[in-house]
């Protein structure tokens, strides 16, 4: 631990063993960051070229302010990246991909050349049914490897997947078929948590009931017990979709800027962002960041416990580590049963080396002590990431002492659905300041301004920006220009993230929080006009207004505000009927842990509900400026 005097408090840093610097593909961070800013173009180009592409393109990137393209007329597919590349060389019958069951008793392996063969087998039954490159695919299933295995299939045939994560209710799940148009519906009998099993069917049968463009559902019958019923009508058996077809599916020739996946994330009107990902950007910049952030290196054992429903999955369970050519671990457990000891159980079963999860767990095991993870042998980590929301310095702490034994670093990363990519952490080799996520990575402008898109001093809050285009960034909202315009307008010539940050002296940049339109609860972005658009939904509700409250475990767990209609009286009954009321509406990880009753709600004069007095009123802290309000 080493200390700066670049504050008045002590700072603390972490210096890891410096074989972690001489041994990273990314080495050196000031040598990488100053190849990058000597020429950005031929930094990406260098990194876009150890991919295939079926032919080069013509100029690394086109910026029209504030729309980008990337290896402008490139031509791809980011699955022969994944897949065909490795069946080439060593990797043939190198495993892929690990999955285990709830109690770590089921166990399935994939080589690449297994995993390839069932990917083109369903790209072939998708194509029985007439999808066609274009078509837009939901994706709605537990954490399986035929999840995976759906993401990539679209991929081949250059259909567009749309993943809506298996904790989503009915109505939040019709929002995103009906938002993306998808023709097809991929979906499970069942999730299994807890040792209990959730049923997924007849969410998805209620969720496309008023979805007129969706032609088939997909459904694979797990078989833990008696078989769901499927209706022939417009309903198939995912596995019998693959009989009969071949294993061999040539990959789709894709344009750079041709679509990838839509990913919808809560939006700040009540209404889901679709979040659109192009093929080539996105390609090289999860390519970039697994192979050279997390140093992934050909005998890893990588598990990013993630739900691929979310971007995290998206890009470092599944597209990143397998362009890489990595072997993956996927688990539909949760990190506490059938037991704590279930996580450290895995590591060190499979020789995991990089482990790359949320502050919310890491706080779980901090609160049941570190008995756990000491019956069990860790040696095999090398690295360990956190993903999702700041990391506290005490978690930190706990997480390099207990679970990296003082020798992993921790890389934790900032970065959003919009960016696809990591853009801030602390690069392998380089000192780690507990508390603040790091700098930019090579190939990234990130900083803190104010409002005017001018830096703040140093240690002063700000809003978090980044200043230059980047390969994975959004190309769009989709179906909505303006929405994605906003991102680009509301600080002169940067990209509003909407975290505000602290940037020190050191160049380390803290992220303290969100701005209001969004609360992150265990790992997960919700929007607070989501969550208010559910409850004012109810027929008792006149106005709703959530806010996120610190949460030692959580990091945050929601408060509603609600004002009720003539005629409904405040109950402890009503209270319990408005939160299983958004259960039902957007599922269990939205529900608001309280209700308190109002009778009317601080506005602007132009009737804005202003969520900060809210909060502060809640955590008993000055509002700040409240002239704006009406009285």
């Amino acid at each position: 631990m080493e200390k700066s005097a670049d504050t008045k408090k002590e700072v603390k840093y972490y210096t890891p063993d410096p074989s972690y610097r001489q041994n990273s593909w990314i080495g050196d961070y000031g040598r990488a960051y100053s190849e990058f800013e000597k020429d950005p173009e031929a930094f990406w180009a260098k990194i876009a070229e150890k991919l295939h592409w079926f032919s080069g393109w013509e100029r690394v990137r086109e910026w029209n302010f504030p729309h980008a393209k990337w290896f402008v007329n490139g031509k791809t597919n980011i699955t022969y990246n994944c897949l065909d590349r490795h069946l080439l060389g060593e990797r043939r019958n190198k495993v892929a991909l690990i999955w285990k069951g709830e109690t770590g008793e089921e166990e399935r392996v994939f080589t690449y050349r297994q995993l390839y063969r069932e990917v083109n087998r369903f790209a072939n039954g998708l194509k029985k049914l007439g999808v066609v490159k274009g078509d837009r695919v939901c994706i709605y299933m537990p954490v399986i490897p035929e999840q995976v295995i759906a993401m990539l299939a679209c991929a081949r045939i250059g259909a567009v997947h749309s993943v809506v994560f298996g904790g989503y209710g009915a109505s939040a799940l019709n929002q995103r078929i009906v938002g993306a148009g998808a023709k097809i519906v991929i979906t499970a009998d069942m999730a299994v948590r807890r040792g209990k099993s959730t049923p997924l069917k007849h969410v998805i049968e209620e969720a496309i009931i008023n979805a007129p463009t969706v032609e088939h559902l997909i459904v694979l019958r797990r078989e833990l017990g008696r078989p769901v019923e499927i209706h022939g009508e417009m309903e198939i058996d995912f596995y019998e979709l693959c009989k009969d077809v071949s294993y061999d599916c040539p990959a789709e020739v894709m344009d750079a800027e041709d679509t990838l996946f839509i990913l919808y994330t809560s939006g700040t009107t009540g209404t889901p962002k679709g979040i659109v990902h192009t093929v080539g950007g996105y390609m090289v910049g999860v390519y970039y960041t697994t192979k050279y952030i997390f140093d992934l290196k050909e005998s890893d054992v990588y598990w990013c416990t993630a739900d691929p429903g979310w971007i995290t999955g998206h890009s470092y369970v599944v597209y990143g580590p397998l362009s890489v050519g990595g072997t993956i671990l996927i688990s539909e457990n949760t990190p506490d049963y059938p037991d704590p000891g279930i996580w450290w159980k895995m590591i060190e079963e499979y020789g995991v080396s990089i482990l790359y999860t949320a502050p919310t767990a890491i706080r779980m095991f901090m609160k049941l002590g570190r008995d756990w993870p000491d019956k069990y042998n860790l040696g095999s980590l090398r690295i360990l990431g956190s993903v999702g929301e700041p990391l506290n310095p005490e978690a930190f702490e706990w997480f390099y002492e207990v679970i990296g034994k003082k020798r992993c670093p921790i890389v934790d990363t900032w970065w959003q659905t919009e960016t696809g990519m990591h853009m801030i952490t602390t690069v392998l080799g380089e000192p780690m300041r507990p508390g603040f996520a790091g700098k930019s990575i090579p190939g990234v402008v990130a900083d803190v301004v104010d409002k005017d898109g001018k830096p703040v001093e140093p240690g002063r809050s700000g809003f978090l920006v980044i200043k230059e285009p980047w390969p994975s960034m959004m190309r769009t909202v989709y179906n909505n220009e303006e929405r994605y315009r906003r991102y680009w307008e509301m600080i002169p010539g940067c990209y509003m993230v909407g975290d505000l940050a602290i940037k020190e002296t050191d160049g380390n940049i803290m992220v303290i929080g969100r701005s209001d339109d969004l609360i992150i609860v265990s790992g997960h972005n919700i929007g607070t006009a989501e969550v208010e658009s559910a409850l004012v939904s109810h027929k008792a509700v006149a106005e709703a207004a959530v806010i996120g409250k610190p949460d030692p475990l959580k990091g945050n767990t929601i408060k509603a505000f609600v004002t009720l209609r003539v005629g409904h009286p405040a109950s402890d009954k009503l209270k319990n009927e408005l939160i299983y009321h958004v259960r039902i509406t957007l599922g269990p990880i939205a529900m608001p842990s309280e209700i308190e009753f109002a009778d009317s709600l601080p506005k602007t004069r132009s009737g804005k509900i202003v969520r900060r007095v809210l909060k502060a009123r809640e955590m008993g802290v000055d509002p700040g400026d409240i002239s704006t309000l009406d009285e």
